[in-house]
């Protein structure tokens, strides 16, 4: 009998994960015994990926504002620093935020609006467009920005960041300037020193500041790349896809774990004998249609994986077939066509139009994502994750 179900995606429970613990054998086991207890059988191509969080858990990857400050203070010294475009979080930068403000004398605090680089709102469109208000080109001050929106606390969380960040770096004995502008180089009118804390656009940011005669410039990805007195650090991505992890210390994204999940399938070859696919999973890479927030807010969806999930789906549209090609057939000698097609496709199907509308996205920020959403983020206690199907088609 031909299979009836296509793409399946298990989370499996885990043990709590400690600095230390030894994740080749957890995974592994944890996955083993979920297929004896639930009665299912692993294949060839299977999936297995883990949350970056066990990861950088077990690597022991922490480090506290202490660090952060004393980085900071050695790459800016005793200059004001602009620390623009930081996403509006308290899990994701106002921890990291303490550290640069207790490296720092002075801040000059730029947000972008009417949003940040993943979808939080500081300010309505209505009231910005009332008020002829260009966010391409107009900066504000705190007072204007008070002004036109007054206080506009997040929708879900109901922090009013603007004040919060205010009050945090005033905490740590920094002073504090706040404006509001889109344009990397506005920030050069009140100092030339600058600490871009942008995700996705570093490099750009980065570009235009050099390119606008900034004296000192560096990113959230260039700071702890290396350890700070035994701190944890992350050579590629520093700062990025840091975690809260305590009221002075943060959880850094994991350093190199290519290694981690090359042991990890050799591991499952050896107690199986499937080939398994790992990969390492942070954040999905969708957006909410609700709230309007992007949640990538890890540099990247995954840090490390195994080699069979490099590259993009290559897939036909069945309804395109179905709908075009085949359009007079139906029953049987539909499927049989449909089938014919899929197995003759070619390697390459960019610019078919059998292919249009497929998603021309990274295979591990698509199973990246399904991880993600499979995971959660809150007590469900399934760290990793098995996708059983994802590469099958409709021949399979």
């Amino acid at each position: 009998m031909e299979r009836k179900v296509g793409t399946v995606s298990r989370g499996i429970r885990c043990p709590i994960i400690r600095e230390g613990d030894n994740l080749v054998k957890i995974v592994t086991e944890s996955v083993i015994e979920a297929a004896e207890s639930e009665g299912f059988s692993l294949r060839d191509r299977d999936v297995v990926a883990m949350t970056e969080s066990i990861v950088a858990r077990s690597q022991g990857n922490y480090a506290t504002v202490e660090a952060i400050a004393k980085d900071v203070k050695a790459k800016f010294g005793d200059n004001t620093i602009g620390v623009i475009f930081p996403i509006l979080s308290r899990n994701r930068f106002a921890i990291c935020l303490k550290g640069i403000a207790k490296g720092a004398k002075k801040i000059v605090l730029m947000l972008a609006y009417p949003s940040d680089e993943v979808g939080n709102e500081l300010a309505d469109w209505d009231k910005l467009d009332a008020a002829g208000i260009n966010p391409y080109a107009d900066v504000l001050s705190l007072e204007r920005y008070r002004e036109v929106f007054g206080v506009h606390p997040l929708k879900f969380t109901g922090v009013d960041y603007v004040g919060y960040y205010k009050e945090l770096i005033e905490s740590c004995g920094a002073e504090v300037e706040i404006i509001f502008a889109n344009q990397a180089k506005a920030i050069l009118d009140y100092t030339d020193c600058v600490l871009a804390c942008d995700i996705h656009t570093r490099a750009r940011t980065k570009r235009l500041l050099k390119e606008g005669g900034a004296k000192i410039v560096y990113g959230l990805d260039e700071i702890l790349t290396e350890s700070v007195d035994g701190s944890g650090y992350n050579t590629k991505f520093g700062l990025l896809g840091s975690n809260k992890a305590t009221e002075d210390s943060i959880k850094l994204f994991p350093n190199e774990c290519k290694d981690l999940v090359l042991e990890i399938q050799k591991e499952f070859l050896a107690k199986t004998g499937k080939h398994i696919e790992v990969m390492v999973y942070g954040d999905g890479a969708f957006k909410d249609p609700q709230g309007k927030i992007w949640e990538l807010a890890d540099p990247c969806v995954s840090p490390a994986f195994t080699d069979g999930l490099i590259g993009t789906p290559n897939e036909l549209k069945l309804k395109y077939l179905a709908d075009n090609d085949f359009k007079d057939l139906s029953g049987e000698e539909l499927k049989a066509a449909i089938s014919k097609s899929i197995k003759e496709k070619e390697g390459n199907l960019v610019g078919n139009m059998a292919a249009q509308g497929t998603t021309p996205r990274q295979l591990t920020d698509l199973i990246g994502s399904l991880c993600d959403l499979t995971s959660g983020s809150g007590d469900k206690g399934t760290p990793v994750i098995l996708v059983q199907g994802y590469f099958d088609n409709y021949t399979n």
